[in-house]
C-alpha cells in the first residue's frame, strides 16, 4: 500500500512539473512575444491580447477545454483518466499563477527556440507518466470520427495551422505565424527526443557454445526473457543455438560482462531498437 502511494505521489509530482515547464514556455517566452504556436494555449493567447480584459491565457485555456471534454464524452466516449483531467486543470492554474515572471527575451528567435524547447520537455515529461495536457488533440479525435481518412495527426496539425493563420490574421503580422511554426517545430523534436530517447532498447545476438548457460544466467540474474534461434554454421556447418535478448540500456554492459564471463570467445552483436511492445517495456 505505501508503495502504491509512492508510486502515485511521485507521478502526479512529476507531470505537475511537467505542467509547470509548460506554464513557464508559455509566461517566459511565448505569450509575451505573441507567438501562438497552435492548440488552446494559442487561442487564449489571441484571446488575451483582443479581449479588453485581458483574460488570463490559463483561464481561457481550460475554458476551452471543459466543452471539449464534455463533447469527446458524448461523440465517442472517450475515457480521459484521472491523470489528464489533472494535467490539463494543474496547466491552466500553473499558467496564471507563473505570470508574475519577467519575460526572458523579446527576441523573436530566442523566445521560439527556447520557449518551444521548454514546451516540449514539458509535455514530454507529462506524456512519460501517462497523462496529456488536453488541448485540440481531443478535437482531432472528434473529428477523426466523422472523416476516419484522415489521420488523428493530419487533423491535429491541421488544427494548429489554423490557430496560427487565425493569430497572424488577428495580430496584421505574418512573421508572428513564421516563429510560431519554428516553435512547433522545435517543440516536437524536444518530444520525440525525450519519449524515444527513454524508449529505446538494445537487442544482444548471441552465438556461443554455451548458449545454455547463457541464457539461463540472463534469466535468473537479470531476469529478461531469452529466446533461442536455430542457426547453422556454414563454415563449420555446426549446428547451436543463436540467443535474442532485448534488455534496456542500462542492463547492456551487465549482459555482456556476464557472456565474456562464460564465454570469452562469443560472438556478440548489439543493436539499436526503436520501440519494444511486451511484458517488461512498453505495451
Amino acid at each position: 500500500m505505501l508503495k502504491k502511494i509512492f508510486r502515485v505521489t511521485y507521478e502526479y509530482t512529476a507531470i505537475t512539473f511537467g505542467s509547470l515547464l509548460v506554464a513557464l514556455s508559455l509566461n517566459l517566452f511565448l505569450v509575451p512575444n505573441k507567438i501562438a504556436a497552435g492548440g488552446f494555449s494559442g487561442i487564449a493567447t489571441v484571446v488575451y491580447y483582443v479581449s479588453h480584459y485581458k483574460l488570463p491565457v490559463g483561464m481561457t485555456m481550460l475554458a476551452l477545454n471543459i466543452p471539449a471534454f464534455i463533447l469527446g464524452v458524448r461523440t465517442i466516449g472517450v475515457d480521459f483518466g484521472v491523470k489528464s483531467v489533472y494535467g490539463t486543470v494543474i496547466l491552466s492554474v500553473l499558467t496564471d499563477i507563473t505570470t508574475f515572471v519577467q519575460c526572458v527575451t523579446y527576441d523573436k528567435l530566442l523566445a521560439s527556440l527556447f520557449g518551444g524547447a521548454l514546451m516540449g520537455i514539458g509535455l514530454a515529461i507529462v506524456l512519460l507518466f501517462g497523462a496529456t495536457t488536453g488541448g485540440t488533440e481531443m478535437l482531432a479525435k472528434i473529428i477523426h470520427k466523422y472523416i476516419s481518412f484522415i489521420s488523428v495527426g493530419q487533423i491535429l496539425l491541421g488544427l494548429d495551422v489554423a490557430v496560427i493563420v487565425l493569430a497572424s490574421v488577428v495580430f496584421k503580422n505574418y512573421e508572428l505565424g513564421l516563429w510560431a511554426v519554428l516553435t512547433l517545430f522545435a517543440c516536437s523534436k524536444l518530444i520525440d527526443a525525450i519519449l524515444e530517447g527513454v524508449n529505446f532498447a538494445k537487442a544482444l545476438i548471441i552465438i556461443s557454445d554455451k548458449s545454455d548457460i547463457i541464457a539461463e544466467k540472463i534469466l535468473k540474474e537479470l531476469d529478461r526473457g531469452v529466446t533461442a534461434l536455430h542457426g547453422v554454421g556454414m563454415w563449420t556447418k555446426t549446428e547451436k543455438n543463436v540467443l535474442l535478448c532485448v534488455v534496456k540500456r542500462h542492463e547492456v554492459s551487465r549482459v555482456k560482462n556476464l557472456v565474456k564471463s562464460i564465454d570469452q570467445r562469443a560472438f556478440v552483436i548489439l543493436t539499436d531498437v526503436r520501440e519494444v511492445l511486451g511484458e517488461g517495456f512498453s505495451v
